[in-house]
């Protein structure tokens, strides 16, 4: 069992049925799970360049990423139906907590002027989303192969029913909130 997810279950949901009132153990809010998009624009001219960024998301993340393809065409972009634009990866269960472990401890406290995360970047449902500029923020690429330097978003899906009860489960779980 990962680590996170054991002091998610020893120390987090306790303090959650402790703070919300919670009766039933169910009812305590948990991660879903945790999709990540990266974009790859360029990749619709260049296939290599959609293979390359799936091999480097793949090591992020630890699973395979799918290949995301464009719904409809559009002229000014120069995208026709059905070309490679970008990739995604839905992490689940054990590989989850392992990424958001790594993601919380070693990446976001190697982001260059990093302050916090804003704590407004919730939709209304318990889903949190940050955006990444680099992705080589990840020990697990090696800086010398990496061609281009990507963004992407990652989306902390939850079971919590308002946005107090998702942004204190995240900062429970270590996740480095801004102080407004």
């Amino acid at each position: 069992m990962a680590r996170l997810q054991e002091r998610y279950r020893t120390e987090i949901v306790p303090a959650l049925r402790e703070k919300f009132g919670y009766r039933n153990p169910m009812e305590t809010p948990r991660l879903e799970k945790i999709v990540i998009n990266m974009g790859v624009g360029e990749g619709s001219k260049d296939f290599k360049l959609v293979e390359a960024a799936q091999q480097e998301l793949a090591l992020i993340a630890g699973q395979k990423p799918v290949i995301t393809r464009a719904k409809k065409a559009i002229a000014a972009f120069k995208i026709r139906e059905n070309m490679p634009i970008g990739l995604k990866v839905t992490l689940r269960g054990p590989r989850m907590y392992e990424f958001l472990d790594r993601l919380i401890n070693v990446a976001i406290p190697r982001v260059r002027d990093f302050r916090g995360l804003p704590p407004k970047s919730f939709d209304g449902r318990g889903s949190h989303t940050m955006g990444l500029r680099e992705h080589l923020i990840f020990l697990e690429l090696d800086y010398n192969k990496v061609q281009n330097v990507r963004g992407m978003d990652i989306t902390t899906v939850t079971t919590a029913k308002t946005d107090e009860e998702a942004r204190e489960l995240l900062r429970l779980l270590g996740m480095p909130f801004r102080q407004n």
